[in-house]
């Protein structure tokens, strides 16, 4: 008997009941009645299946959208009613309204329970004896997405954020090495072949001034250029001489004052600055171009780091950038970037940059380590997504749009520039859309499912799938 059928036998019984009590039966007739019918409705109606699987949530007792994931009780003291993964049904209720319509509708295949890319004709199990589920007509899912159930949602942790306009920029940082600035290094040396008369209190490490004494040394072509001075005070040539030997004016205009020619001629410091090197030795005979002396200023420092090319875009001279040392924790240097160099290295793929650093206390000594941070130009903003968004490895990256009760779509998106836990997205999607950033490889993965389901319905429908 159908229960149409029966629905009607059961309310023609009501009504002959009702019938004969307006006849004259009395009130235990009629109870009696009304108990043979609940009892007949008792035997008629289906049997509900017993809750299967383990509990996935505890939902509140009288049906509000009120859930947890452990047990609770409600303010009166009634307990949550736990959920199993057989009733795994949607917060909104679409679950149960859906009941009644779906069994009117055609099945189109069976997939397996357990999720895998397994697909029949005919209903089976298997091989841990679970039904495979019927997959009815207005049931596939369209466009590559996906719709999951809450329990499912909740499960596996699914987090969105809404996409928006985000200045995306990125710190570059790479390691760097302290050196001394090329420009404020000079070398004391002799433009003939002389001998060291005397050093001066003067050694590596200690800080001259520019002009302070430094050496004497006696050159017999400095002496011979002296006398001609003196013996023709008027020729200019003899004046030119002892320049070109790098006799400083000082000395010169004492030469011409006392008109004598000394024994040796003083070299002072050519620039504030420390000593470097000291290779002067008393008595020493040193040729043309040796060097007695290496001073540099230090109150300026480069530092050379090697930015990889793929960085390169975002790096421009005169861009402001960070210091930290090894050798002084806790300490911030500002530095600026001076200059980028005009080659890579074939062997690390890396362009050298150089940045300059003021270091009025001296605390940057050479050779010292250095880790970089490079700050790029802010960008205007774009539409960016968190990098937990983007799921690569595909043809084109993808993002996962939230649509709204449990509906995910997979959507190819063009990336652009990243920096600070964001990627542009230059095309895609739009502000205001949700994307999933938590959770998105398990939903890619159910809508890889559902796709490879499709492209084997067909099959499945002719019967190409094998009962077991």
């Amino acid at each position: 008997m159908s229960r149409a059928a029966w629905l009607a036998g059961t309310l023609a019984a009501l009504a002959a009941g009702g019938a004969g009590y307006r006849a004259g039966q009395d009130g235990p007739a009629l109870a009696a009645l009304a108990e043979r019918a609940r009892a007949a409705v008792a035997r008629q109606a289906p049997a509900a299946p017993a809750p299967s699987g383990p509990v996935v949530y505890y939902r509140d007792p009288d049906g509000k959208p009120v859930y947890s994931l452990s047990p609770m009780v409600t303010e009166d003291g009634r307990e949550f009613r736990a959920v199993h993964a057989s009733e795994d049904v949607r917060f909104d209720g679409e679950g149960e309204a859906q009941a009644p319509a779906a069994a009117g509708r055609r099945v189109l295949y069976y997939r397996n329970p357990m999720g895998l890319p397994d697909v029949s004709a005919t209903p089976r199990k298997d091989a841990m004896g679970m039904d495979y589920i019927p997959v009815r007509e207005g049931e596939e899912e369209d466009g590559g997405g996906v719709t999951l159930s809450p329990g499912k949602v909740q499960r596996t942790g699914v987090r969105t954020e809404a996409v928006a306009r985000r200045a995306v920029g990125r710190t570059v940082r790479v390691p760097g090495t302290v050196t001394l600035d090329e420009r404020r290094i000079a070398v004391v040396a002799t433009r003939s072949d002389a001998y060291v008369d005397h050093v001066e209190d003067v050694t590596t490490g200690d800080r001259v001034r520019k002009g302070e004494a430094l050496v004497r040394v006696y050159s017999p072509e400095i002496n011979a250029a002296a006398a001609q001075l003196i013996a023709n005070p008027g020729f200019d040539g003899a004046r030119r001489r002892l320049q070109n030997l790098n006799v400083s004016q000082a000395v010169i205009a004492e030469m011409e004052r006392t008109r004598t020619v000394p024994m040796a001629v003083t070299w002072g410091a050519p620039r504030d600055g420390v000593v470097l090197q000291r290779m002067a030795v008393d008595g020493m005979k040193a040729a043309a171009g040796d060097t007695l002396f290496r001073i540099a200023d230090t109150s300026l420092m480069w530092v050379l780091a090697d930015v990889p090319e793929r960085d390169l875009a975002g790096i421009r001279v005169g861009q402001d950038a960070t210091l930290r040392l090894h050798a002084l924790p806790g300490r911030v240097v500002a530095a600026r970037v001076a200059a980028i160099y005009p080659q890579v290295n074939p062997e690390t793929r890396a362009t050298r940059v150089r940045l300059e650093v003021p270091n009025p206390d001296g605390a940057l000594l050479p050779d010292m380590y250095a880790e970089v941070a490079i700050a790029t130009a802010p960008p205007a903003p774009v539409l960016a997504v968190p990098d937990d968004a983007v799921i690569e490895g595909g043809p084109r990256p993808v993002v996962l749009l939230d649509r709204g009760g449990g509906r995910f779509e997979p959507r190819p998106v063009t990336t652009g520039a990243g920096g600070e836990g964001y990627t542009e997205i230059r095309e895609g999607v739009a502000a205001g859309d949700r994307v999933v950033v938590a959770g998105n490889f398990l939903i890619d993965a159910e809508s890889n499912l559902k796709a490879a389901l499709r492209g084997m319905a067909p099959g499945a429908a002719a019967g190409t799938g094998a009962a077991p």
